[in-house]
């Protein structure tokens, strides 16, 4: 026992003693510094780098670096899409900078030409440089100029000097009352350019078999405002009465709201007269036309003979629908109604006549 014990304390000693000599080994070695010229060791490159494993990884010991394949020329689309490859990188053209676009910020535009300030640009003075052209404009030459402002020979004149000539049979008409067939024609020619113009006018009545009014007159016109004439001449009556001969004068345009009215005064052996006319086109279609008309005579004096009487002599009202075939030829049909007032009612009295009259007419427009 007592051996055993005197090994367990020789144990002891020598383990203390070994500590001791461990610690001033410590103290007293020297710090051990590499020499000058040693080359340190290689970086280790993360792309090969295996301490972190997938396992390390998953646990949050450390993060792996991520490695990208290699490109390859030979990477379709196809197996790009699937993670096989990767594609390799195709540079992308620098788009165009928009006006649009340089105002948000998105881009830079081109630098404009020295002197084109932004301001100017905006206001058209002059085009930076992304809007001038290729090729430089030309300047504009005396040629040029006189090629795009040719002088005119009529330059001074309003209305140019063309002369043409016009035909139109205003109304061709027929009825029929209380057995007996009747016609009326108004017809008109003239000749000349815008200013003026020569005009011939005809027109009559048949009732009966025979003529009951007929005349005729010539007249010079002369446009004194737009849409407006002034005309003068002579007219000769045929019928009814003696023939006689008396000088026109009036005007005749386009009132306001499309009207067109004519007031002639006439002066002879037969005394003062007057007529006046008024028409009116009321389009449905551009082929279908209603027309009101109406016409009044008045006369200074009686005049047995033809059947007028002072003031207000005959006045007819009429409501015709023409459909216009061509603009040349429009056939219609109508109403009409005429009334005479005293004397020249009592004078149709006295031959059989009526003081009113309503009929209805048909025929044709023609004018070339």
């Amino acid at each position: 026992m007592k051996r055993f014990a005197h090994a367990i304390a020789v144990t002891l000693l020598l383990g203390v003693a070994g500590q001791a000599t461990a610690r001033h080994s410590v103290h007293a070695a020297p710090p051990q510094h590499p020499p000058h010229d040693a080359t340190p060791p290689p970086a280790a490159d993360p792309r090969t780098a295996t301490t972190c494993s997938p396992e390390h990884a998953a646990m949050g010991h450390c993060t792996p670096t991520r490695v990208d394949p290699p490109a390859s020329p030979a990477c379709s689309p196809d197996h790009a899409a699937m993670g096989h490859c990767t594609p390799p990188a195709t540079p992308t053209p620098p788009a165009p900078c928009s006006p649009g676009h340089a105002a948000m910020g998105h881009c830079t535009p081109a630098p404009a030409p020295a002197g084109c300030t932004p301001e100017h640009a905006a206001m058209g003075h002059c085009a930076p440089a992304a809007a001038m052209p290729r090729e430089p404009v030309p300047p504009v030459t005396d040629v040029d100029r006189a090629a795009a402002f040719p002088v005119l020979a009529h330059a001074g004149m309003v209305h140019a000097p063309a002369r043409y000539t016009r035909v139109t049979l205003h109304r061709l008409e027929g009825w029929e009352d209380d057995g007996q067939h009747g016609a009326a024609w108004d017809a008109s020619a003239s000749t000349g350019g815008d200013i003026h113009r020569l005009w011939l006018r005809g027109g009559g009545e048949r009732a009966g078999g025979r003529t009951t009014a007929s005349h005729v007159e010539l007249q010079a016109s002369r446009a004194v405002a737009r849409w407006w004439d002034v005309f003068a001449g002579m007219r000769h009556d045929i019928r009814p009465g003696e023939p006689r001969t008396r000088a026109a004068l009036g005007v005749r345009g386009l009132a306001p709201y499309m009207f067109e009215v004519s007031a002639t005064a006439y002066l002879g052996a037969g005394g003062l007269s007057a007529e006046l006319e008024a028409e009116y086109d009321l389009r449905f279609t551009n082929r279908l036309v209603l027309q009101p008309s109406l016409e009044l005579e008045l006369d200074a004096r009686d005049d047995q003979a033809r059947g007028t009487g002072r003031g207000l002599s005959t006045a007819e009202a009429g409501l015709r629908l023409r459909y216009e075939v061509t603009r040349r030829f429009a056939p219609y049909v109508g109403v009409v109604h005429e009334r005479a007032f005293g004397a020249a009612a009592r004078a149709r009295e006295a031959v059989g006549g009526h003081a009113r009259e309503t009929r209805v007419v048909a025929g044709v427009r023609i004018w070339f």
